[in-house]
């Protein structure tokens, strides 16, 4: 504990903040890993479903928070000197990474249930029916995805077009990271590179692609609640109120991290040799970035997604009650309740579920 005590290391309010934030990461980390476990024994037989991708994403991210923040209070009282470069670097844009692909993949969900409703003028009930690896019945079909499967193991023919897409532009993202902490590594040395330079316009970047996710989510969350409000049934008038808090909080959150990101040196805190930190402002700055801009989107999420699926879903023919735009069901569905006008919902109410 000596070492804490040396005058490299950050004040005591900000020393407090960090670890209380890493304690409130390591709770949403392990409700989202232990609802994981859970979902995971209700419906093993399925794979890997969309609820499941996203409490993995959540977790995860959560996870890299609480290492970032740990090792970077570490690191600035031991001295490190690669953790306020690169080393330090990569593990603050990791974390976010994965919390901006569970977002985008949030989003894709929500063009896919925009889409469906404008292409075929219903709802197929909930596009969450289904598990994120769709199966197919056709043997042709079946043949090729065996085929796709011993050079992709995770099955990636199986998952839709838009979530291919998500895939692709988290993996690019990521080679983002490692070339800008390569640059940063570079920049070291004798030569023109600024590192600071470098990781300054990384989180520009970061700033305007959470902007852009955020006005996405905004535009899509406005379609669906327009949807869903033509509806006159309980259950989609309570998805729309979902969906309407989800779009407000992660428009709020996001914009408040992005500005935190634009405009102070709170990302960078863990090259320590910037100094430029105010006690108090720099605290609530710090809750403003990491409690606001990821814990509590990240929460609710988390309640949103709270229903388990049926214990025995092999084994059911009918329709369960899923979160209509982010959840899964366990089970195939042979008949789906189709949402397409208030009449028609009201007619078919007295034999299926109405979700």
């Amino acid at each position: 504990m000596s070492g804490f005590r040396d005058a490299r290391c950050f004040p005591r309010p900000i020393l407090a903040v960090n670890l209380a934030l890493a304690l409130l990461h390591v709770v949403v980390a392990f409700l989202a890993f232990f609802q994981l476990l859970r979902i995971h024994m209700r419906n093993a037989q399925l794979g890997w479903t969309r609820q499941k991708v996203f409490h993995v994403l959540i977790g995860s991210s959560n996870l890299g928070y609480v290492i970032y923040l740990a090792l970077t209070l570490v690191a600035a009282c031991k001295g490190w000197t690669c953790w306020s470069h690169s080393c330090g670097f990569v593990f603050m844009a990791f974390p976010k990474v994965l919390f901006f692909a569970a977002f985008l993949l949030l989003l894709s969900f929500w063009v896919d249930l925009c889409h469906q409703a404008d292409d075929d003028d219903d709802y197929e009930g909930s596009f969450c029916d289904n598990p994120l690896l769709e199966k197919t019945s056709n043997e042709s079909n079946l043949a090729s995805i065996d085929s796709h499967r011993k050079c992709f193991p995770f099955w990636f023919a199986r998952v839709g077009n838009r979530q291919k897409i998500v895939i692709l532009v988290t993996l690019l993202v990521f080679i983002i990271v490692v070339a800008f902490a390569v640059v940063i590594w570079i920049g070291l040395g004798k030569n023109p590179i600024d590192s600071e330079v470098a990781a300054r316009i990384y989180l520009y970047l970061s700033a305007i692609g959470m902007l852009l996710l955020g006005g996405a989510l905004a535009c899509y969350g406005i379609l669906l609640c327009l949807k869903m409000s033509r509806v006159r049934a309980e259950k989609p008038s309570s998805e729309m109120w979902k969906v309407a808090g989800l779009t407000i909080v992660s428009v709020l959150c996001f914009t408040s991290s992005s500005c935190v990101e634009l405009l102070t040196d709170i990302p960078m805190q863990y090259n320590w040799h910037l100094r430029r930190l105010n006690d108090v402002y720099s605290s609530l700055l710090l809750i403003l970035y990491y409690f606001v801009g990821s814990s509590i989107p990240s929460a609710l999420v988390l309640w949103v997604m709270r229903e388990l699926p049926p214990e025995e879903a092999a084994s059911i023919s009918e329709e369960s009650s899923t979160i209509a735009f982010v959840a899964d069901s366990s089970i195939a569905i042979h008949h789906p309740q189709r949402w397409t006008t208030a009449t028609s919902m009201q007619n078919q109410t007295s034999r299926a579920s109405p979700i």
